[in-house]
Order: structure tokens, then C-alpha cells, then sequence
């Protein structure tokens, strides 16, 4: 019989472990501390394996069912789901040490040396509000000049032009270290110009003064500042 929700709540432990089946291998181990774990047995060129799931509910029982259907389809392609696992870890432990936010906080420990403390404290300031919530978690070589420029825009979008600029500037600062330290393969926002994809500020322009009104201009300057003198002198 398959498992549903209410079973599994109304399940009590015992004095040892005992096992209530889902099928296909699928099982919920009830420990005597009264601790359900989600378990999948099979068997691999003959061998007898155990995968542990999660713990219920934290691991609700449609989840399991799920994750139990994947393990199931990599046995169809021959793959061990235990040793595929591993591989998983491995590779999420390989991204995580070349994530960007890794390598910017290298190279801002790098950085940092020459500058102030108060230069260098905004400095992580504006990467850790700006750039690592949006590309922090991302492998270096992942990152496309598309992704820099959602990033610049986002920071636009709140009328902040002048750090959106900043912000590439940084990320920038950031890829060159990685590419001088063969942790990048190369730098994206190498390809990006700010005025390409940024609004650009409308510019005002001021009346300007033909060569013949600068002396009048120059006399009342003259005339202003002389009676502040005489105001100063006997006011």
C-alpha cells in the first residue's frame, strides 16, 4: 500500500527501527526516537546500496517521491545513484570556490592594501548591496556581459546612474583579477561600454558670454565687490 500523509503521522516508533514501504525501494525508516528518514534500496551491478533522502517532513513525502524517481532513471542510464551524488557534491563544492563572490572577496583583500580604511570598507559597502545579491552565487566563467548588464540597469533603474556605472567598474576590478590568476577565462565586461546601455544624462547648456559683454561683465563684477568693500569698511 502505498504511503500518504495521514499514514505516516499516525505512524508511532518502536522499541527498534522498523521500515514502512512506498515502493520500488522507496522506504521510510522509523527510528525509535521517533525520527522518520526517507531511504531508497537498490542494487548496483548486483550490489546491494542504501541512499538516504532526508527526514520527513522536512522532506515531504512528494519530494521524496520525486528525488526517488530521479535516482531511479540514472539506474535506467546505468549510473550509480550514490556515486552520482558525490560527483554532485563535489562540483557544487568546485562552483562555490570559484563563485564570483569568492574571488571578489580575494580580490578585494588584494586591493585593499593601498587604500583607506573607509575607501575600502565602501567599497565592499557597495558590492555586497549591489553586485553579490545579484551575481555572487554565479561560477566566474558563467558570467556573461548579458548578466553585468541586468545587473548595471537594475542599479539604473533606481536613479542611480552614477553607481551603476561604479558597479561595473568594480565587477571589472574583479573579472581582471581572476583572469591574471587563471581563475577566469576571460573578462565580459570587457565588452560592455556604459553609454551603450545606460540613459544617458541630458546635459543643460548655459548661456554663454560673447567676447564683447565680458568686460561689462568684468565692471560689475568690479562694482559689486567694491561695495562690499565699503559696506565692510564702514558698515
Amino acid at each position: 500500500m502505498k504511503l500518504t500523509d495521514s499514514i505516516i503521522k499516525a505512524v508511532k516508533p518502536q522499541e527498534k527501527p522498523f521500515s514502512l514501504p512506498d515502493g520500488h525501494g522507496l522506504v521510510l525508516l522509523v527510528q525509535p526516537s521517533g525520527a522518520k528518514w526517507w531511504r531508497y534500496r537498490y542494487r548496483f551491478n548486483g550490489t546491494a546500496r542504501m541512499l538516504s533522502i532526508g527526514v520527513y517532513p522536512d522532506v515531504t513525502l512528494k519530494v521524496a517521491r520525486n528525488e526517488h524517481a530521479r535516482f531511479k532513471e540514472l539506474l535506467v542510464k546505468g549510473i550509480d545513484p550514490s556515486e552520482n551524488r558525490k560527483a554532485e557534491k563535489q562540483q557544487a563544492a568546485i562552483a562555490a570556490a570559484n563563485s564570483f563572490e569568492t574571488i571578489a572577496r580575494l580580490w578585494w583583500n588584494h586591493w585593499k592594501h593601498d587604500k583607506t580604511e573607509r575607501h575600502a570598507d565602501y567599497t565592499m559597502r557597495r558590492m555586497e548591496a549591489d553586485i553579490l545579491p545579484a551575481i555572487g552565487a554565479k561560477s566566474i566563467n558563467d558570467i556573461t556581459a548579458m548578466h553585468l548588464i541586468a545587473l548595471i540597469r537594475k542599479v539604473e533603474s533606481r536613479g542611480a546612474l552614477d553607481i551603476a556605472k561604479r558597479v561595473l567598474t568594480l565587477c571589472g576590478q574583479v573579472m581582471r583579477y581572476a583572469v591574471a590568476h587563471e581563475l577566469a577565462e576571460r573578462n565580459p565586461t570587457a565588452d560592455i561600454k556604459p553609454s551603450d546601455v545606460l540613459k544617458p544624462v541630458k546635459k543643460t547648456n548655459h548661456a554663454r558670454l560673447s567676447e564683447k559683454e565680458l568686460p561689462e561683465l568684468l565692471r560689475k563684477i568690479d562694482s559689486v565687490d567694491t561695495g562690499l568693500k565699503l559696506t565692510t569698511h564702514y558698515g
